[in-house]
């Protein structure tokens, strides 16, 4: 969603790396672009005139204008400011203190209201809770249904007495929710309601007749990412007639500018407590402002990144295939297989490389990435029997063939992938010996004098009494390599570099 808004701020920073100080009328060059590329992304006049105001004033500060490398000074004003007009802290749900904590959902139609109360009941499931969804939305077609059939996938009960479909009071079916929550325990509750396709009188009286009678610990307002500064008036109408506490982001994986996220936290002065990337129950998570700022500038989100690892990984088996790439050829296809397999289960490639520090420089080849590549090579392997996938040196030219036919692809698509798996392993088992090949001065590494070289065996032959005897100077320890700064001063070790020496990148 903000493609566009980190090409131009990334383009904004690249041009001014090549300046040793900053000139006042390169800071207001600067601000320039940066209020084009937050206009360019829709978001509010409003927000953009404050933001490029603080920018610019803490642009302005001696201590940046007598800095060395002041582009990172910039760097990092911008990324405060934009945590700050995205909420500044991450908020998480008030949970009552005598249950069950209730929890209003409101919006316009298409929103995706509905879908979200399924995502946020297996969020609140997966975090230890008892939710039960309330089908209160009785107007639009097939809602209640839709809200069960939601309800069920995300493991969640669903409390739904009406049939829905213009049959029912939803006053009275989300006050009979709250007493059927206190008789069966669950701790809390997801109402559901009714959407428009614009704002009128009448979704307000509802809406508020709704939380009178329930009083939610949390009214939240979902809101369609995508809509632009509509959504900005949209969420102001809801605060005026019926009140927000906090907002909720839908379709965030879209291709929309995103201006609405950048925009309606500041402009409503209320949190956006919570987001939604994909189709999936499980591409929903708590919004981070922090996190978001640092997407924006192209500098990932390993915290997210790490957080999903930890809920997806089985820590056992990892550990496993570490210590196996501890041993010579004891990582085989099978434990690369599984390896593979659990990262998939974090979401697509493309999406998990995305994450990753200075990935926007690789942007066009990560979105170049084919998920059905990763599923050939899933038939490649499982063609092959537990012997093979252990010790791919038995591979020979005629179980080559018969794999081949079995994962129903050529020959060549086989030795590709042993090839590659053979490389990699190479390379996985070099740095886990003791780091990086190549680097002089590192225990495992190649690069350094070898002893008994002629020049050493040349020293030893010398007679003795031939020179006096010198003191031996101290040994100093071998420095630390030194990181990139960048991503352009990274280079791959040559055995990673062959595997990547194609248009479109593979796994």
């Amino acid at each position: 969603m903000f493609d566009t808004l980190q090409d131009r701020l990334s383009t904004v920073f690249k041009g001014l790396r090549s300046k040793g100080r900053l000139t006042e009328a390169d800071i207001d060059a600067t601000m320039r672009e940066i209020r084009i590329a937050l206009l360019e992304a829709d978001v509010n006049l409003g927000v953009v005139k404050e933001f490029v105001a603080s920018v610019k004033a803490g642009a302005l500060d001696s201590e940046v204008s007598k800095a060395l490398n002041p582009s990172q000074q910039i760097i990092k004003i911008v990324n405060d400011e934009l945590v700050s007009i995205l909420g500044g802290e991450a908020r998480t749900i008030r949970f009552a203190k005598r249950p069950p904590t209730v929890i209003m959902l409101a919006g316009l139609q298409g929103a995706g209201k509905t879908t979200l109360a399924g995502k946020l009941g297996k969020w609140l499931r997966d975090n230890k809770h008892a939710p039960l969804l309330v089908a209160a939305d009785l107007q639009r077609p097939n809602a209640v249904n839709q809200l069960q059939i939601v309800g069920e996938r995300a493991g969640v009960h669903v409390f739904a007495p009406e049939p829905g479909n213009g049959v029912g009071d939803p006053v009275d079916v989300a006050r009979r929710a709250i007493a059927h929550a206190e008789a069966k325990l669950y701790d809390v509750v997801i109402v559901d309601t009714a959407g428009r396709l614009g704002v009128d009188q009448e979704l307000m009286r509802q809406a508020a007749n709704i939380k009178a009678a329930v009083e939610p610990d949390e009214t939240l307002f979902v809101v369609d990412a995508m809509i632009g500064q509509d959504a900005v008036n949209t969420a102001k109408a809801f605060d005026e007639g019926v009140g927000v506490d906090g907002v909720v982001l839908t379709k965030l994986d879209g291709d929309a500018r995103g201006g609405a996220a950048l925009s309606i936290a500041r402009v409503l002065g209320k949190p956006i407590m919570f987001a939604s990337n994909g189709e999936g129950l499980s591409d929903f998570d708590m919004f981070h402002p922090d996190r978001m700022a640092s997407r924006i500038l192209g500098m990932g989100d390993m915290l997210t990144l790490i957080e999903q690892a930890e809920k997806t990984f089985d820590a056992e088996q990892s550990r496993a295939a570490a210590e196996k790439l501890m041993g010579k050829n004891q990582f085989g296809l099978q434990d690369f297989l599984s390896q593979m397999q659990q990262l998939r289960k974090m979401g697509p490639m493309s999406k998990i490389l995305g994450m990753l520090p200075g990935a926007g420089q690789f942007k066009q080849a990560i979105n170049e990435i084919d998920e059905k590549e990763i599923d050939r090579i899933e038939a490649i392997i499982n063609a092959m029997t537990p012997k093979e996938r252990d010790d791919v040196s038995i591979l020979n030219g005629s179980r080559r063939a018969r794999i081949a036919k079995g994962a129903g692809v050529q020959v060549s698509d086989v030795n590709k992938l042993v090839n590659r798996f053979v490389e990699a392993r190479k390379m996985m088992e070099s740095l886990a010996g003791g780091g990086m090949p190549g680097m002089p001065g590192m225990p495992g590494m190649g690069g350094g004098r070898r002893a008994g070289s002629k020049k050493q065996q040349g020293k030893k032959g010398r007679k003795s009494g031939s020179r006096p005897n010198r003191p031996q100077p101290v040994q100093q320890a071998p420095k630390a390599p030194q990181l990139p700064q960048s991503m352009d001063d990274f280079e791959l070790p040559p055995e990673l570099a062959k595997m990547f020496n194609e248009n479109k990148p593979k796994f």
